[in-house]
């Protein structure tokens, strides 16, 4: 038995990335956890302990729709959920963090490096690099894709369920920008 190569449980069932993880407690930073699902994401503050990570903050997408936004797995609603976060931290006292995106693959304007924008932009200090365009961040592609797609009624019916304006997606991005400011 001499050659047989164990693998962990959770990365044969490909959801941890062992080298990456130690690699990131190494640091000794708590790290900001960002995991998106087909409908909504999560931003979450993580602390290393023995017995398991420790969660300090949360926000869930799902947080936002009391604020007026509906939201989506997509770009400007992972944006609003960091930006929630940082929020919610403030009167915590972190230093500084580390981005943790887990086993997605780091692609620039992706929703992680889009959720880890809208903490720096609160006021949170993540360590890394990390591009987003900027253009992404409000909505302005899902609108202007939406105008153009206007004639297929399978295009945005959950939004069209819900009565959400598509066409005026950045001023609802700024108000619920605003809203979790003056929190």
């Amino acid at each position: 038995m001499a050659g047989i190569k164990l693998i962990k449980k959770r990365r044969k069932s490909a959801l941890t990335n062992y080298k990456r993880r130690i690699t990131l407690l190494k640091s000794g930073l708590d790290r900001v956890v960002v995991r998106k699902s087909n409908r909504s994401v999560t931003v979450q503050v993580a602390k290393f302990d023995q017995k398991g990570d420790i969660i300090l903050a949360t926000a869930h997408s799902s947080e936002l729709k009391q604020m007026g936004w509906e939201p989506r797995a997509n770009v400007p609603t992972a944006y609003l959920t960091g930006y929630l976060l940082a929020q919610k931290t403030k009167q915590l006292g972190l230093k500084e963090c580390i981005l943790d995106i887990g086993l997605y693959k780091p692609i620039k304007s992706s929703i992680a490096f889009s959720a880890a924008k809208g903490c720096t932009d609160n006021g949170m200090k993540i360590l890394g690099s990390f591009e987003v365009d900027q253009s992404r961040l409000n909505g302005t592609h899902i609108s202007t894709y939406a105008k153009s797609a206007a004639q297929d009624p399978k295009q945005f019916s959950s939004y069209k369920k819900s009565n959400f304006d598509l066409s005026k997606m950045n001023e609802v991005f700024e108000e619920v920008k605003k809203k979790i400011a003056s929190k």
